[in-house]
């Protein structure tokens, strides 16, 4: 063989070797992150998620990619955005901002893992089968919110009139769960002596409206119930119950934080960032039947001073003892 024939074999050979290398690399995963709301919104619960991703040895970008499908609250748009996301074979499906999303992936696809994160009771939603071994391709974390009604007519009847008007505003597009949420705080609001005023609000004006009916009827309270949607608003909540001097409860710590008298509930962010965990672990080979729904265990009452002194409001010492914290 001549000279330069084997210098210029041995130059393809060099130009061929990282290819190939390259060739057998492992594919970075892709997991789908399927969400009711808009990409505006909650940007924390994302950051959270990632964040649970990371404890579990994944970081966008190095080891793994997402592909963002968000229905911009718009429940109807879920299902073609679930079906994008299967088509492109995701590795999994972090279905969050509600069970909706969840139940539209699962409507769609048995074989792709999807882990949700969920306010409700997943079994009674439909997700999975048992809480302890979910038995398909689903599972996830849940804060049970539909158990809060109770805590929060309790907490009410420390600050208001025993007959009181007590306000409960529902989203009509999220009908999960509500039936059996509402059956639970009717029955701890007619043991405490309480009238309920339900009142339905979907959209930013429609919010509006139903303060303004609270305050033609003279409600003493508003509870805000744990909605996806709703936690966008907080400050639209907490605004127009300054306008209108009404207390309103909430389930999550971010409503106290910007003006709500009370919130009683689970720390959400920290729920996405253990699903994020989740997603970690099933991309690493575990199966969603074999990972219990993540129950969350421990809720905290936070206590706004600040508004209780607005709004003329004297917080029993009782309370202020159990708060787990009281903002000045």
């Amino acid at each position: 063989m001549r000279r330069r024939d084997f210098i210029a074999l041995a130059g393809c050979a060099v130009v061929a070797w990282p290819l190939e290398t390259r060739a057998q690399q492992p594919a970075m995963p892709v997991i789908g992150y399927l969400n009711g709301l808009s990409a505006s919104d909650r940007p924390d619960l994302l950051e959270m998620f990632r964040r649970g991703l990371g404890e579990a040895g994944y970081v966008e970008g190095r080891n793994v990619a997402i592909e963002y499908r968000y229905a911009d609250n718009q429940p109807n748009r879920l299902q073609a955005l679930a079906t994008d996301l299967i088509a492109r074979q995701v590795a999994a499906i972090a279905a969050t901002g509600g069970n909706a999303p969840a139940l539209a992936a699962k409507a769609l696809t048995s074989t792709i893992p999807i882990v949700f994160t969920s306010g409700r009771d997943p079994v009674a939603a439909g997700l999975v089968s048992s809480l302890s071994r979910p038995e398909a391709n689903l599972t996830g974390v849940s804060w049970f919110g539909t158990e809060l009604g109770p805590k929060h007519i309790e907490l009410l009847r420390e600050l208001v009139p025993n007959d009181a008007l007590v306000a409960v505003i529902v989203n009509p597009n999220n009908v999960e769960g509500q039936s059996y949420e509402h059956f639970a705080r009717e029955a701890a609001a007619h043991a405490a002596g309480m009238r309920l005023l339900m009142l339905q609000a979907s959209t930013a004006s429609e919010i509006d409206g139903a303060f303004e009916t609270i305050a033609r009827q003279k409600a003493s309270a508003v509870i805000v119930p744990s909605e996806p949607f709703y936690t966008t608003r907080a400050s639209q909540f907490v605004v127009l119950a300054a306008r209108y001097a009404v207390p309103v409860v909430h389930s999550n710590r971010e409503f106290a934080a910007v003006g709500a008298l009370i919130s009683y509930g689970n720390n959400t962010p920290d729920n996405y960032r253990r699903a994020g965990v989740y997603v970690g672990r099933i991309l690493k080979g575990a199966k969603p039947a074999d990972l219990p729904v993540d129950r969350a265990t421990k809720f905290e009452l936070v206590i706004n001073l600040q508004t209780a002194r607005s709004l003329k409001i004297d917080i029993p010492a009782k309370l202020l003892a159990i708060a787990d914290e009281v903002i000045e």
